[in-house]
């Protein structure tokens, strides 16, 4: 007879290891807060000092090239391993295609991509160790859909996709899932000037949404951990829409 399935604890945390790097504003910050509500221990980076939610705090440009040993270090000497890597530290150039600055296109290559990537090979052997390794990216809707005026941050949300499709299927035999969420308008520090300086942006994209309203950090913040806990131990390689619905229509 086989034996009955064993369920998982389903969203606590407790002793979990996390990282998680643009920590100290926005979504970062709001999903840092969410893993320690939920019993986790969280490394949070970020590359300005003020404001960093977590159990440990480093700052860290993850432009730098010496960043990424620093953040692996720290996530073994100050939580002796790493369980959860959420990759939220992103960059977003936007202008004219045609005036466009090599170094915002090497910057969002650089940090929404390459940064996600060298990350998370660095901590790789400490999430197959966990046995139960989560690594959350966040993409946008651009990662699916494209706009005049943003063609380096489109082509790195593009990639990030990419990149989780392809290491959900590397890594899944060493028992690590690999995901993506895609937010849509979210209130935080890189959409502000959006929402304040360009008249009825806000109201624009709150009429767009099935839910009348813009999203906030927490409710994309709430995903990521969701796709930390063992309730997400079955979902690896997706792309999840946190946009409130603006993509549904055209």
């Amino acid at each position: 007879m086989a034996e009955p399935l064993q369920i998982a604890r389903g969203k606590d945390l407790t002793g979990r290891r996390a990282v998680v790097t643009g920590a100290a504003s926005g979504m970062g910050a709001a999903a840092a807060a969410r893993l320690l509500a939920e019993g986790a221990h969280v490394l949070g980076v970020d590359r300005v000092g003020d404001g960093i939610v977590g159990t440990h705090t480093l700052i860290a440009d993850l432009g730098d090239a010496d960043s990424i040993a620093s953040i692996a270090g720290a996530a073994e000497s100050l939580l002796g391993g790493c369980d959860i890597l959420i990759n939220n530290a992103g960059v977003c150039p936007s202008g004219p295609f045609a005036d466009m600055a090599e170094a915002d296109w090497n910057a969002a290559l650089g940090i929404n991509v390459t940064a996600v990537m060298k990350l998370t090979r660095a901590l790789m052997p400490l999430l197959a160790a966990s046995g139960r390794g989560r690594v959350v990216n966040v993409g946008s809707i651009m990662s699916r859909y494209g706009d005049a005026g943003l063609v380096a941050y489109t082509t790195s949300k593009h990639a990030v996709l990419g990149l989780t499709r392809a290491l959900a299927m590397e890594l899944g035999p060493q028992g690590i899932t690999v995901n993506c969420v895609q937010p849509g308008a979210i209130a935080t520090g890189m959409t502000r000037s959006l929402f304040e300086d360009t008249p009825g942006a806000k109201d624009y994209y709150a009429g767009r949404s099935a839910l009348g309203r813009v999203g906030q950090p927490e409710d994309v913040a709430d995903v990521m951990v969701f796709l930390a806990t063992d309730d997400a131990r079955f979902i690896t390689g997706q792309g999840i829409m946190v946009d409130g619905g603006v993509m549904v229509h055209s």
